[in-house]
């Protein structure tokens, strides 16, 4: 009965979430709202369900986090230059996507660092992760919280980023079962997410 009550807590979120991110992602002159509002409903329901860990000091978790966010770009982009070279088919993939739902000025930026990041962090590692954690070992529970959020990225068809999203995710859950600190992780990827769209753009 208790197994129950979790998978029903965990399954309508998530379908919550999915159903949202299809309209997002067929409506992208609205993506960015659609997606905020999407995202602090996920952070509400972490604040209400969960408690959010944050066992390491500050100075810590800002110089950690600026070298897990700097090394999980460094994956990526390698990841990206192999793939390129097998398929340039992937650049273009890319610049497609982001011509549709990338930040293109300084309010997507802002809803992107402050809101977006923080969110997906709440709601993916702070929540879907630790409530798998309840019915799964911690290692399985990163992983299908990692296949579900690369499966977000699905919903729009752009594959290159569900593959990157897994990556991202495993990396973030092992983070976060590891150092049991979420602003560590909300730093590790405020830092990826500059280096991918402000300071080291792939294109």
């Amino acid at each position: 009965m208790k197994s129950s009550k979790h998978i029903v807590r965990l399954l309508l979120p998530i379908v919550f979430f999915y159903v949202m991110l299809f309209f997002a992602f067929e409506e992208d002159k609205i993506f960015w709202y659609l997606y905020t509002f999407t995202i602090l409903v996920g952070v509400s329901i972490t604040i209400l369900y969960e408690t959010i860990k944050d066992e390491l000091p500050t100075w810590k978790y800002l110089i950690f986090g600026i070298g897990y966010g700097t090394i999980t770009y460094g994956i990526i982009r390698l990841g990206y230059i192999i793939l390129n070279s097998v398929n340039d088919d992937i650049s273009k993939s890319v610049a497609k996507f982001l011509a549709s739902y990338g930040p293109l000025n300084i309010w997507h930026y802002l809803l992107l660092i402050i809101i977006i990041v923080v969110g997906e962090e709440l709601f993916w590692r702070g929540f879907v992760q630790q409530q798998l954690k309840r019915i799964l070992s911690p290692m399985l529970a990163i992983l299908v919280t990692s296949v579900l959020f690369a499966l977000s990225i699905a919903i729009s068809g752009f594959i290159p980023g569900v593959v990157a999203a897994l990556v991202v995710g495993l990396i973030f859950g092992i983070l976060y079962e590891w150092k049991k600190s979420m602003p560590l992780i909300i730093v590790t990827h405020e830092v990826f997410i500059l280096l991918l769209f402000l300071i080291l753009p792939f294109s």
